[in-house]
């Protein structure tokens, strides 16, 4: 019954695989989805790790029809920091009657075994809808079901810097070296997720400068200028 579905947050970093979880939690009869979790550089106004600016993760939000739960970090973060800010969110989700957590992770099994950890002793439990799903019919899927996406960081001992702000699809993953993961699980690259069956319209994007920080490759991502601009990017094919 509807009723007693359990509550859930999406912890949300802009990707692919956050954006797949949020979809196959949606389908399932088991969960309502209250809401998406991501941590935003405070420093930078940006999604911690992916570099995404805040306005774009507000438009994935508005375009899922759900709110967007910020939790602020400093700049530089220490371990200590991040946790603390965790557990101030995780905090409030238990006040709001969130029942569960769910998290895109894949194969990582010390990723996994430190999110159970961290929430063990709480009254919210983690979820890992997409846990050991072969990685290359996972992206196959996500493809054939509308999903769209550009790399936005990537590790540039993996993969040449010029693969930033290319769209992944089959092309692009058959321009990989060997031993990439097709879903990058193994930190190769990041993701934004522009469109896709969560969300309600795509979100218009335009490509900016490249720029290498802390070792890693980022492209500016950014919604275009004007009215006109957004609304032509926003007709789906």
């Amino acid at each position: 019954m509807i009723g007693l579905r359990k509550k859930a947050l999406v912890s949300w970093s802009s990707g692919k695989d956050s954006a797949w979880a949020l979809q196959v939690l949606r389908r399932s009869n088991e969960y309502e989805i209250v809401g998406l979790l991501t941590t935003i550089n405070s420093n930078f106004d940006r999604v911690a790790m992916h570099g995404v600016r805040r306005e774009l993760v507000e438009a994935q939000a508005d375009a899922a029809g759900l709110p967007l739960w910020k939790v602020p970090l400093p700049w530089p973060c220490s371990n200590q920091e991040y946790e603390a800010a965790m557990n101030s969110a995780y905090a409030r989700a238990t006040d709001a009657g969130v029942d569960v957590v769910a998290f895109g992770d894949l194969f990582l099994e010390d990723v996994r075994q430190y999110r159970e950890d961290r929430m063990r002793g709480l009254e919210l439990n983690p979820v890992f809808p997409l846990w050991k799903v072969d990685t290359g019919q996972l992206i196959k899927d996500m493809w054939a079901d509308g999903v769209r996406s550009r790399i936005v960081c990537l590790d540039p001992r993996k993969l040449p810097p010029s693969f930033a702000g290319r769209d992944l699809n089959q092309q692009l993953v058959d321009e990989f070296p060997p031993g990439i993961d097709p879903c990058g699980e193994n930190g190769e690259f990041h993701t934004f997720v522009y469109d896709g069956p969560m969300f309600a319209n795509a979100i218009p994007v335009q490509s900016g400068n490249v720029v290498t920080r802390d070792g890693f490759v980022f492209i500016d991502l950014s919604l275009p200028a004007s009215a006109e601009a957004r609304e032509k990017a926003n007709v789906r094919n």
